[in-house]
């Protein structure tokens, strides 16, 4: 199963938005903490309404925990500073998409140890999608090659 990952989230409607995606599309979904809103489920289910039971869900105290409970898994940034489209990218069946908090993205750290980095091509002096519309762009080429062209 391909899964998004969400570094330090700190909106928390985009948070309950991508919740609804990964329900709706069957990817899980892990929250790397910590964000920068007091996560509760309270908020998640205002935002994320009936989707919350309908997922995997999965909560890292820190990069460090999450890095190693992904396992072998290969972790795929979504970035401004890649230099692979994501259509020209070869996506696997467990790939875990990661997106960056919406005002800093992920340190350069994160940069430097995470297995591939991809980039949505834009219009010049564009910045960037806002970062659910992007990871649903992304999860869809990836599940398009992973998932529904084996049915």
């Amino acid at each position: 199963m391909i899964d998004i990952a969400l570094y330090q989230p700190d909106i928390p409607q985009n948070l309950g938005a991508m919740i609804r995606l990964c329900a709706c599309m069957d990817a899980g979904l892990h929250i790397i903490e910590p964000c920068s809103f007091p996560l509760n489920e309270k908020k998640i289910r205002s935002s994320a309404m009936d989707y919350m039971d309908k997922l995997q869900l999965q909560r890292h105290s820190s990069w460090d925990v999450f890095n190693t409970a992904r396992s072998k898994r290969r972790v795929v940034l979504m970035t401004t500073k890649g230099a692979t489209p994501y259509y020209d990218f070869t996506f696997q069946a467990d790939d875990i998409l990661l997106a960056g908090s919406e005002s800093a993205g992920v340190p350069e750290h994160i940069h430097e140890c995470v297995d591939e980095r991809i980039i949505i091509p834009m219009a010049a002096n564009l910045r960037s999608l806002n970062i659910v519309n992007a990871s649903a762009m992304i999860l869809g080429e990836a599940l398009c090659q992973t998932r529904w062209r084996e049915r």
